[in-house]
């Protein structure tokens, strides 16, 4: 058994909870193999950073499950010189006796897990991709809450006879509320009511607004994050999205890695006579690949990207939207591996559509944001169209080229037509 190229003595199966953890030290190559030299039950969580010390050497490895502070303990082991890998949680569930499980059970199990080798192994993010995905997470909940809270409101007019336009923004004061107290008369209480769930509504709006100006600034402040406004389909959202998740571009081998990453190539079953194929759901990562869907729901409306003109026609041929979606959702994550990777031109110009994203961005960051910038709207966007020329190093720039990648079967230039970049 090896990782990092590096032979572990022993394997630790780790058992972590936020107060406490358990660890069961195997030495052996297989499961069957192994032996328990020793279990340590309930140590506490504090406790962790001279426990390893004392009790394992750098020759050992853990082994955890993934759970809600794996990662920190990974960090933590990690400054006191101890490897550590974290292994999916739903492989080891089914792993799980019925008749018996505690934390010394599933410590072992944990252990001998990892050493047949079947359990797959979670990326530890760094701190970056860390916290942007904290970032991520907290927008997510934010727009969660800005749309119950907004369903929550409307149907409780809806309930009193109330029926407001389609498009009414329910959460600037002012003209909306009197509109609602015209619409209907209300009793004291029921008014109550309706100005309660317009500050819940007003609250989630600033909370989504909040971490949407900040994930604006992060995108246009990071080059790399920019460059990929430069896809179709693609503003800072997603772009925000793709940084946070997926973290170094080079833990992806090639594009068809990534796309099984977030889930976009479709599930099969080819055993014995039976043949079966089904749609992308049910794996992968279904944060990044809804938001990838909606981004080729956007690529089918423009009217003139190469990559939304092969959808249509796709969706002409097979007659299923869905099925051309997810089609362009799969080439549109393809040339995000690509762009990522620096596998592109360099931006020479600034067109009309590449141009139009980057002010609507601008407009995300907001006066208050751009005053915290000390910059204009003017001067912050020329700064941008400048970051986005020079900003990023790609393969074909002679004079800023850091790395020389793999030859790929698809010239940079046709992949640049093919999926409608800049």
């Amino acid at each position: 058994m090896k990782t990092n190229d590096r032979p572990a003595e022993r394997v630790i199966g780790f058992d972590s909870h936020p107060d406490s953890f358990t660890a069961a030290m195997l030495r052996g190559p297989t499961p069957a193999a192994a032996i328990v030299e020793k279990l340590y039950n309930k140590v506490p969580m504090s406790q962790l950073p001279n426990w390893a010390k004392k009790n394992t050497t750098a020759a050992d490895l853990f082994a955890l499950e993934a759970s809600g502070n794996s990662f920190q303990v990974v960090r933590v082991l990690a400054k006191v010189g101890r490897r550590a890998k974290v292994l999916e949680s739903c492989q080891l569930g089914k792993l799980k006796e019925a008749h018996a499980n505690n934390d010394k059970i599933s410590a072992v199990r944990i252990g001998k897990a990892y050493l047949a080798g079947t359990a797959k192994e979670v990326w530890v993010p760094d701190t970056c991709s860390q916290e942007r995905r904290d970032w991520f997470q907290a927008h997510r909940k934010a727009v969660k809450r800005t749309t119950q809270a907004r369903a929550s409101l409307r149907s409780y007019l809806s309930d009193n006879g109330v029926r407001l336009k389609k498009h009414t923004r329910l959460s600037q004061p002012g003209p909306v509320e009197e509109q609602i107290r015209q619409a209907h008369t209300w009793s004291p209480r029921q008014w109550q009511v309706i100005e309660g769930r317009l500050m819940e509504l007003r609250h989630a709006e600033q909370q989504r607004q909040h971490w949407h100006r900040l994930i604006a600034q992060e995108v246009l402040a990071d080059p790399d994050l920019l460059a990929l406004v430069r896809l179709c389909g693609v503003r800072e959202i997603v772009a925000f999205a793709l940084g946070a998740v997926i973290g170094n571009i080079r833990r992806f081998p090639g594009p068809k890695n990534l796309v099984k990453y977030v889930g976009l190539n479709p599930a099969f079953d080819d055993s014995g006579k039976d043949q079966w194929s089904g749609g992308v759901g049910g794996h992968g990562r279904r944060d990044l690949r809804s938001l990838l869907v909606e981004g080729a729901q956007a690529i089918l409306r423009s009217p003139k990207s190469p990559l939304a003109q092969w959808g249509r026609k796709l969706l002409a041929r097979k007659g299923a939207r869905n099925l051309a979606v997810c089609a362009v959702a799969r080439r549109l994550t393809v040339a995000v591996w690509y762009l990522m990777m620096g596998r592109w031109t360099t931006l020479e110009e600034i067109d009309a559509s590449l141009s139009y994203k980057v002010g609507t961005i601008i407009r995300h960051v907001g006066p208050a944001g751009l005053e915290q910038l000390h910059k204009t709207r003017k001067v912050f966007r020329e700064e941008i169209f400048q970051a986005l020329k020079t900003g990023k190093v790609y393969v074909l720039d002679p004079k800023k080229q850091r790395f020389r990648p793999k030859p790929t079967s698809e010239p940079v230039a046709t992949l640049t037509q093919e999926y409608g970049l800049s």
